[in-house]
């Protein structure tokens, strides 16, 4: 049977009430029925990532439905939840509020005053420690998700040791740890087996994004950035070759070489950056 439409006037509660309706056990979605917390995850990254593809994109009302996206999937886990009796979509919004709250003593309560967004980032790492004295955190680097993209984890990590000074005290440090580690990588590579080639490797990259955050760039933004350029690029081979009738596996490595050079050249005349 159909459901009606909910119509409430709040618009977090009309979302909430139709994640409801479509979780009923009558009339309800088969496939939203039987979800999980467990089964979302793939789907919670997803969304997370067509987020930042809208922020990249600069385009207002792609950003506006991706977040909305992305809103679904935390009222989807709060429904769940609180068919289990756990919590409500009502309880994330109002933990998280109050949160936000007691981490913004500058803003909310009178005498406390913050001198820049660096004091603001002092002053809210030592919040959140005394609010998570409960949970027994051993260390400062404690509570930086594991499922983290790598780069993201590194410069996380190594962004909450400095606030301890547990970091190289200047950029010109930073690079000279990043050449040590590139020479104990060479080494290995050349006398050692698999297993210290990769912890050596492990060593280099997280010397990279220590010395991308003295430099303050985002390293998997870096990356991104990266991948996006290689593909834009193989693709200008892709279609210079099949202007000549080929493909790009049937080309050699030459011609490969010298399309290459003609699609950066081309770039670079219509003001692609390097």
């Amino acid at each position: 049977m159909a459901l009606p439409v909910p119509k409430h006037k709040d618009p977090f509660e009309r979302l909430v009430a139709v994640m409801k309706a479509l979780r009923s056990k009558q009339g309800g979605c088969p496939w939203d029925k039987v979800q999980t917390h467990a089964s979302l995850k793939p789907y919670l990254i997803e969304e997370a990532y067509e987020v930042l593809e809208a922020i990249d994109a600069g385009d207002p009302a792609k950003l506006r439905g991706e977040l909305g996206d992305l809103l679904l999937q935390v009222v989807f886990h709060a429904q769940i939840a609180s068919e289990k009796g756990q919590f409500t979509s009502e309880d994330v919004a109002a933990g998280i509020a109050d949160k936000m709250v007691s981490r913004h003593p500058h803003v909310f309560a009178q005498g406390a005053k913050v001198k820049s967004s660096e004091d603001q980032v002092m002053k809210w790492e030592a919040l959140k420690t005394k609010e998570k004295e409960h949970q027994h955190r051993r260390s400062i680097v404690d509570g930086v998700p594991k499922a983290m993209p790598a780069l993201y984890r590194a410069r996380r990590t190594l962004s909450k040791a400095s606030r301890a000074n547990f970091t190289w005290r200047s950029k010109a440090q930073a690079w000279a740890k990043f050449e040590e580690e590139l020479a104990e990588f060479r080494q290995a590579v050349k006398r050692s087996g698999k297993a210290h080639k990769a912890e050596e490797l492990g060593d280099l990259l997280m010397a990279l994004v220590n010395v991308a955050r003295f430099e303050k760039l985002d390293p998997e933004a870096a990356l991104h950035a990266g991948v996006k350029k290689l593909a834009r690029r193989i693709g200008g081979v892709e279609d210079r070759a099949a202007a000549k009738g080929k493909s790009i596996t049937q080309l050699k490595e030459a011609e490969i070489l010298s399309l290459w050079a003609e699609v950066k050249k081309a770039e670079k005349k219509g003001g692609r950056k390097k």
